[in-house]
């Protein structure tokens, strides 16, 4: 009785551990009956949050280079209005709102990714032309695609793999729309971490009053380790990245954490040591300092993010060649429905897939509208290229979905850039082989790179939604149809949003960063013009991947580790730290587990109020208010603030996770 009653106010007991031999997984709302899902306040609600998101996540993506993912706040609005409108049994249509309203952040960073270095090249290259429709409709085709492409593997990654993912962005999702549902107990843990999380967060973003990263060069012998031996440490000592650390776990965050060491520790001063008189511009002729010359940071951003970038390649395909069995039996299903075999018809609600003949008919009609698209507005009628270009996109974005889908499964980010550099580079190589050079062969790179980049964005943050409702009980065919509406409206913002900017503000004025597009318009204009990429870079990440392969150490968050910035990968440590001290403290195994879902349910909060209050912050910013104190956080004291802060975050979710009665 005592675990029925410990779980009658959320998910059930086995929702985020592997089921045993016979054991199922129940849903809130069971797959036998039916329940609200879709109707006009579902999809109205999911339109307005689209259209609102990918405003708001493009320019904070544009000004600083980060995208916040919509999917959490996008929960607690739809949680908030369906409260506020006393709807019954509201939560299969939360569910339909946040996964349509969640297109906006996955396009926005598909788009402002590669897109905008058109208006940065054309600023070099006059004879460029970059239209709305370009921006509007690579988006779309490429958001389609990865709805299309994912729907396959929906049952590998949400219901085979039942309890071996963390999948930290759906459990911080799920865990705001299941509050609203059940309230009570669960709520208002949730509802006290959000607080305490949104607070935090709010203090750092919109006032300052510490610094929001903790480095080793707070003092004089760490800032001149990092000049001289080019070895820093820095932590993000945020409310949301403590939260993301918790549920990913200690042993996912201990390999990622491990990759990054590797880069901060061996590769970069590595790297001073070894060519640090030399001048390493091969692949990009505007570096015109030495290794020695440069900081830390530009070792890792010119150097060595290149070898994590080669890991992540690598252990993609490793990771295509281990699925490959489940690849072949999504296309041979398809083939089977194709012949009139099979089918939808005894399948339970709640595994409920789209069809394969609409799946497999909707991406070979796609790839057409794609290739249509290329012939026509790119390729200026060049068959060849057309042709060439379409089987790139169509091959990389394939392949590559599982990629994506593990990625977010794993740590709940989607090294997307990453992959779509890796794209832009094959892109440029092959164009240029088949005779596609200069501004027009740099619009046609940057276009497919934009499809791809959109088309893995979308398979990375759709597995979340459909994660959160296989915890749930939706029926995923709905979620799978309204997808598509969601990817119309934010494609038509995005661009739209991306066409305004730069008429506002201008991509090369310095008023809006645009770290990522900068980065690619950096990569593609040399590529085009005939310098070389960084392949022995790459094959050292690839040959790396392969190594701990051998070794069985999934090489996939090792790259991710190598990859994203140190300060964002210590804190998943900490976190997963706390997780594991929180579990084990006690001989009683069920307390124990009470413990470790309390401790869940707090770390999402402090990621659902650090999200929300985000948004409030970058609202703010785009509003002209800034009250932030540049020269308070440029004082060391400000970071040692930031740990004295950090501790009592800490402190508090540890306290009260262990306050759980027997």
């Amino acid at each position: 009785m005592k675990n029925e009653n410990h779980n009658s106010g959320g998910l059930p007991e086995n929702a985020f551990r592997p089921l045993k031999d016979g054991e199922e997984y129940r849903p809130l709302m069971s797959p036998d009956k039916e329940y609200p899902e879709v109707n006009l306040w579902s999809v109205s609600w999911g339109i307005a949050m689209a259209v609102l998101f990918s405003a708001a996540a493009a320019y904070l993506g544009l000004k600083v280079g980060q995208v916040f993912e919509a999917a959490i706040p996008i929960a607690i609005i739809a949680v908030g209005v369906s409260g506020a409108a006393k709807r019954k049994g509201a939560l299969g249509e939360n569910v339909i709102i946040q996964s349509i309203g969640a297109c906006s952040g996955v396009i926005v960073a598909g788009a402002i990714f590669t897109l905008p270095a058109l208006y940065i090249l054309q600023s070099k290259y006059p004879e460029m032309t970059v239209t709305f429709m370009q921006m509007f409709i690579s988006s779309l085709l490429g958001g389609v695609l990865g709805i299309l492409f994912l729907i396959p593997f929906r049952k590998y990654f949400v219901s085979d793999k039942h309890g071996e993912y963390p999948f930290p962005e759906a459990t911080a999702s799920t865990q705001v729309l299941v509050s609203g549902a059940k309230g009570g107990g669960q709520a208002k843990p949730l509802l006290l971490a959000g607080l305490v999380g949104g607070l935090y967060d709010f203090a750092v973003a919109t006032f300052g009053w510490w610094n929001e990263n903790f480095t080793t060069r707070i003092c004089g012998l760490g800032e001149t380790i990092a000049d001289k031996a080019k070895v820093v440490l820095k932590i993000n000592t945020g409310a949301a990245v403590l939260g993301l650390g918790y549920i990913v776990g200690l042993k996912y965050a201990a390999i990622i954490c491990a990759g990054s060491l590797m880069v901060w520790l061996i590769i970069v001063p590595g790297m001073n040591l070894l060519f640090g008189d030399q001048l390493l511009n091969a692949w990009n002729p505007a570096i015109t300092e030495t290794v020695g010359q440069m900081s830390p940071e530009t070792i890792f951003k010119e150097y060595a993010k290149s070898i994590g970038i080669g890991g992540i390649a690598m252990a993609g395909i490793i990771g295509i060649f281990r699925s490959w069995s489940i690849i072949k039996s999504a296309v041979g299903l398809a083939a089977k429905e194709m012949r009139g075999k099979g089918g939808n018809k005894d399948v339970k609600r709640t595994q409920k897939d789209l069809p394969m003949k609409i799946i497999a008919f909707g991406s070979i009609f796609t790839l057409l509208l794609v290739l249509l698209f290329f012939f026509f507005d790119v390729m200026q009628g060049n068959v060849l290229h057309s042709i060439v270009a379409i089987l790139l996109v169509a091959i990389i974005s394939f392949l590559f979905t599982t990629v994506a889908a593990n990625a977010i499964a794993i740590v709940g980010t989607n090294p997307v850039s990453g992959m779509t550099l890796m794209t832009l580079i094959l892109a440029s190589v092959v164009m240029v082989a088949v005779g596609l050079k200069g501004a027009t062969g740099m619009v046609a790179a940057l276009i497919m790179g934009g499809v791809v980049c959109t088309a893995l964005s979308m398979a990375g943050g759709f597995i979340t939604d459909l994660k959160i409702g296989y915890w749930l009980g939706s029926t995923p065919s709905k979620q799978q149809t309204w997808k598509f509406l969601g990817t119309l409206v934010s494609a038509a913002t995005v661009g739209g949003v991306i066409m305004i900017l730069n008429k506002t503000y201008g991509f090369t004025s310095g008023a809006l960063a645009a770290p990522q597009a900068n980065a690619m318009a950096a990569v593609i204009d040399p590529l085009m013009n005939g310098v070389a990429a960084p392949w022995l870079l790459y094959g050292i990440g690839a040959a790396l991947a392969l190594l701990l392969t051998y070794f069985n150490i999934p090489a996939l968050a090792f790259a991710l580790g190598m990859f994203i910035p140190l300060e964002l990968n210590l804190p998943l440590l900490v976190g997963g730290a706390i997780n594991w001290y929180v579990t084990t403290r006690s001989t009683d195994a069920q307390l124990n587990t009470e413990r470790g879902e309390k401790g869940t349910l707090l770390a999402s909060g402090f990621i659902a109020g650090g999200a929300l209050m985000g948004v409030v912050s970058a609202a703010m910013r785009f509003g002209g208010i800034n009250l932030v104190n540049g020269e308070w956080l440029s004082n060391p004291v400000s970071e040692l603030l930031s740990l004295v802060a950090y501790a009592l975050l800490i402190f508090f979710l540890i306290r009260m996770s262990m306050n759980v009665k027997k």
